[in-house]
């Protein structure tokens, strides 16, 4: 404010200078009236922006005042809780509210509660994120997943132990479902390949995949040379590597590859297993 006065003081000097020089330089009466009023318009318009910055001073240093006792009085008003949590009674709210088309705004916030809480999650999240995906400590999902794996792991080594015992010569059957020809292709894989071939064809070991056989092609005997081996032969007994149910995962995969006709099969071995053989040898075994 005070450079618009500064300005103001400073138009009318260079007014008043300007109507003393125009005498010097012959300026006509009528052109220095016309200047002049010029000036005391522009003057007034300064001076009424003035008073108009004064009345709104005053008006908030009064409203500051009031909102001051408001608060005061609201403050000796307040209980315990309220001055905990930074309540404003209504008392107050009333006090400084605006009133807009029958429409009243009060003095509002949000509650501070509700803020502490907000701080608080935001505070959650940044421990949260350190402790999990920062520093790796905590159990995320990809962790759980493994731990439950790890679980259902030991879970499934303990059936093992107690169901394998019960599967024998005797009562082994051939297992159809897709999950037991899947492992047993899998120990296959993993221990047969080197003697009989990626396919059953033959190499060292017989061909898998003919009629023929050394020590028989039913089931039954399938299962026994798995788990006794042949020494002269050089079969191993996979008794003591493989359990009982994973010796009938893999005697079913085996039944599966009879007649594939596999590449560059080994020459037949043994007798051929027709379904008359089978029954001959199966009574003369007896």
């Amino acid at each position: 404010m005070k450079k618009l006065l500064m300005v103001s003081a400073m138009a009318l000097t260079g007014s008043v200078a300007m109507a003393q020089s125009a005498s010097d330089l012959a300026i006509t009466q009528k052109d220095l009236v016309l200047f002049m009023a010029v000036v005391v318009a522009v003057f007034a318009v300064v001076v009424f922006i003035y008073f108009l910055y004064m009345v709104n001073l005053l008006k908030r240093l009064m409203f500051k005042n009031e909102q001051e006792e408001a608060e005061r009085i609201a403050f000796e008003q307040q209980g315990f809780w309220q001055k905990l949590f930074q309540m404003k009674p209504l008392a107050y709210q009333r006090a400084l509210a605006h009133n807009y088309d029958g429409i009243e705004e009060l003095d509002n916030p949000t509650p501070p509660w509700f803020m502490f809480l907000f701080y608080t999650t935001i505070g959650f999240g940044l421990i949260y994120m350190v402790y999990y995906h920062v520093l790796g400590d905590g159990n995320i999902q990809i962790k759980e997943y493994e731990q439950q794996e790890m679980m259902a792991k030991a879970d499934y080594e303990k059936y093992i132990q107690k169901t394998a015992g019960l599967i024998n010569e005797s009562n082994v059957k051939v297992l159809d479902d897709a999950k037991s020809i899947t492992l047993g292709k899998e120990l296959f894989d993993a221990n047969c390949v080197a003697c009989h071939g990626r396919s059953g064809e033959g190499t060292v070991g017989p061909n898998l995949t003919d009629e023929y056989w050394i020590h028989g092609g039913k089931v039954k005997d399938i299962f026994h040379i798995i788990n006794e081996g042949v020494a002269q032969k050089g079969m191993i007994a996979w008794k003591k590597q493989l359990n009982s149910i994973q010796v009938q995962q893999l005697t079913s995969y085996i039944v599966t590859l009879k007649g594939t006709n596999p590449p560059n099969p080994k020459e037949p071995q043994g007798d051929k297993m027709t379904p008359e053989a089978e029954v001959q040898k199966s009574e003369a075994a007896m």
